[in-house]
């Protein structure tokens, strides 16, 4: 099921308040998610995947199983507290939405199952120990965020903006902290290993906080930036529409990992399917609910792949998308 607000709709699901008795005969799976929780009704709830597929898998809330998700509020700086917070619940999975979640809920617990959805760097964090053999409690999706991805992305930007030699890319350090605190510096360059692939310029540009973004905007524009790429993480995610619309304001063709950048006005995207991913690492809660271990669940790597591409974003920007790339995305915006 598609949704054009994908952190709504997420953040939806898993909203409904717990109710338990004295005594739960129930598995209670604690979710760990930095985003808020929007308000939604019975009816838009029950059409969630989310819940569909839990259904799927034999789990219904309230029926045989439970679900406790504090609000993350949007705040990033809250996960520590939420995570230890399910720990003294004694949930039986936790499930950690996102790259901080995961390192939070790590750094909470070495013995309650987590089940991690969008790190991309889940070795290099010290949140297992490898993909085949994990090794400790945790497993999930892994987020790809490589450099061949970030090549492919250049490759379809410079299809459609042929003239951009200077890339502007944001990135988001908070997004890859290991477990120990301290940031996960080979992260940072793969853009720029991409960029120098295909012979273009690249400049990263750190953002933090919602507070950093107009002096970042402008320093992109001293640096005379011909193009913009932002590779989704939990702040750039929330902020989706805010650097769609400073790209077209700035005339910037833009590229991005996840398709909702796209939807929000960004000009093109390719990327994992971000609610495929979700539903995947509802296996991964089904399975450790019926008694398998993490250690002993291989990370997995997404299964589905999309090119999205925003035709309005790019006559806005007076570019033609070539015909080809429109017959190879698998959804055009117009």
């Amino acid at each position: 099921m598609r949704r054009r607000r994908f952190v709504a709709m997420l953040g939806g699901a898993l909203a409904a308040p717990l109710v338990r008795a004295q005594k739960p005969s129930r598995p209670v799976l604690g979710i760990l998610n930095p985003h808020p929780r929007p308000a939604e009704t019975i009816e838009q709830r029950a059409r969630n995947p989310v819940f569909a597929r839990l259904k799927q898998l034999g789990w219904v809330e309230g029926e045989t199983i439970e679900i406790d998700r504090p609000d993350g509020q949007g705040r990033e700086d809250r996960l520590p507290v939420l995570a230890e917070e399910l720990v003294r619940k004694r949930v039986n999975v936790i499930w950690a939405i996102g790259p901080e979640a995961a390192v939070a809920a790590a750094r909470a617990t070495q013995t309650i199952p987590i089940v991690f959805w969008g790190s991309a760097y889940p070795v290099e964090q010290g949140l297992i120990d490898s993909f085949a053999r994990p090794g400790r409690n945790l497993t999930g999706i892994a987020f790809v965020a490589g450099v061949e991805l970030f090549v492919k992305v250049l490759e379809y930007l410079t299809q459609v903006a042929p003239t951009a030699k200077r890339v502007a890319t944001v990135v988001t350090p908070s997004a890859i902290i290991d477990v120990k605190g301290n940031p996960y510096l080979g992260g940072r360059p793969t853009v720029q290993a991409a960029a120098e692939k295909l012979g273009l310029d690249n400049r990263n540009h750190a953002i933090g906080k919602v507070e950093d973004f107009d002096a970042v905007f402008a320093t992109i524009l001293e640096s005379r930036a011909q193009a913009l790429v932002v590779p989704g993480t939990t702040l750039t995610f929330r902020e989706r529409r805010r650097f769609a619309e400073f790209a077209i304001r700035s005339r910037l063709p833009s590229a991005f990992n996840q398709r909702e950048f796209v939807e929000a006005g960004g000009l093109l995207s390719y990327g994992p399917d971000s609610w495929d991913t979700v539903l995947q690492t509802l296996g991964y809660v089904d399975r450790i609910l019926r008694g398998a271990r993490p250690a002993d669940l291989p990370v997995e790597m997404p299964s589905k792949y999309e090119l999205v591409v925003n035709t309005k974003t790019a006559l806005a920007l007076g570019l033609k998308v070539p015909q080809v790339l429109l017959l190879r995305a698998d959804k055009v915006i117009e």
